[in-house]
């Protein structure tokens, strides 16, 4: 009989609930350290022996404090993994490994994976194209930038998730105006050339150094502009097999083995420059995709990157063999959009496509399947439109005031 292994598992948000529970289906200890915000959230109690909570939320974290209290711990219990479950807590999982000794990806790997500006230095190293960039440490350089790459651009931090303080700059003026606001922080920002185009994601799960598997979707409306001017978040599977789909999936696995990630899963984004037709790569990160995209490349593949991210975890603390099940072949839609409701009556949406609705207050989302790609942009279309008539809202972009 297998000896069961020591998970700690580390989320500031309310996710990874399919990790929790495939960890412990697979006869393992599970702790998980989350936000002390996060106590009243539905975590699967059954799946977890315990957890300790952190004042504040992710930027207010005391590390020290964090890691003297996994050290704590161990005095009791043999931790085997540390695990990251949200894009803000890959430092924190990187940290306490370092300080610990265990195993895992460490600080200088785990940069590539958060740091904006890291991701930009490596993938431009080893040739792969990205968008003109520049950091913000010296004016020189920064006032050299926008002689030569011509307006307008992406003013974004270095490390914060999906399009979290990302401003669009119309002009050199606008720029210093936006640089010199920030401060002393302005060296957690960095500038970038704008290129208009079409954005894709492609997820993956990556097992001893080989990505095992990777499905290539396509943003309708991007993070970005929903952040910018609201509407409905859509994203579509692209169709398999299709020149963009090869191209995106060649260049996720040559980022993926360039930046260093032996295990887990991956979220990575490209734009198609409708210009010229070449993609550049735009961000990475080691985690599952958030805003519900984990359920839409299940509905299209029967792949749950939460459950078979944690197998793998399983598998090596193990030392046995990890094998992804067979993948299906269906494709697939997500629709989703802040509601002024707190649950809005989505049962007009009754087509036998409806796979999976979106379980959050004030939300109101729905993802479709089908083996017709047609038929689920159709869907997307038209639920689009009904959303947008009835029940759609419009947040407050909120500024950034406190960065990672």
């Amino acid at each position: 009989m297998e000896t069961a292994k020591t998970f700690v598992c580390i989320s500031n948000y309310f996710k990874g609930t399919d990790f929790l529970i495939q960890l412990k289906e697979l006869g393992n200890t599970v702790y998980l350290v989350t936000s002390e915000k996060m106590r009243d959230k539905n975590w699967p109690s059954e799946a977890i022996n315990e957890v300790f909570y952190m004042p504040g939320q992710d930027v207010d974290w005391n590390l020290e404090h964090l890691v003297i209290g996994i050290a704590n711990l161990m005095k009791s219990q043999k931790v085997d993994a540390i695990v990251a479950l949200d894009d803000f807590d890959v430092e924190k999982a990187t940290y306490l490994r370092e300080n610990l000794r265990i195993k895992g990806m460490g600080q200088s790997t785990g940069r590539y994976f958060r740091d904006k500006l890291a991701m930009r230095m490596l993938a431009k190293s080893v040739g792969i194209l990205v968008p003109v960039f520049s950091s913000l440490f010296n004016d020189e350089a920064i006032n050299s930038f926008m002689e030569t790459i011509p307006a307008p651009w992406i003013l974004k931090p270095r490390s914060e998730a999906s399009s979290i303080g990302i401003s669009k700059i119309l002009d050199k003026e606008m720029a210093w105006r936006h640089i010199n606001e920030l401060g002393a922080n302005r060296f957690k920002y960095l500038l970038e050339q704008f290129i208009p185009g079409n954005v894709y994601h492609c997820d993956s799960l990556v097992y001893n150094e080989t990505v095992l598997f990777s499905l290539t979707s396509k943003y309708i409306t991007t993070p970005l502009e929903i952040s910018q001017s609201g509407g409905v978040f859509r994203s579509v599977t692209m169709v398999r097999n299709s020149d963009d789909d090869q191209k995106i999936k060649e260049i996720n696995k040559q980022i993926l083995e360039s930046f260093g990630l032996k295990n887990g899963a991956a979220h990575t984004e490209f734009i198609k420059c409708e210009a010229t037709g070449q993609i550049y790569f735009l961000e990475t990160s080691s985690r599952v995709g958030g805003a519900h995209l984990a359920e839409m490349v299940e509905a299209a593949s029967g792949i749950n990157l939460w459950k078979e991210w944690a197998s793998i975890e399983d598998a090596l603390v193990k030392n046995k063999k990890y094998n992804l099940p067979s993948v299906k072949e269906n494709y697939a839609g997500i629709v989703l959009t802040l509601s002024h409701l707190a649950y809005p009556d989505l049962s007009s949406f009754s087509d036998p496509e409806v796979c999976f609705r979106v379980p959050l207050e004030y939300h109101a989302g729905l993802i479709v399947k089908s083996k017709n790609y047609d038929k689920i942009l159709a869907l997307i279309d038209d639920y689009t439109c009904r959303l947008t008539n009835g029940i759609a809202a419009v947040g407050e972009q909120k500024r950034v005031t406190k960065l990672h």
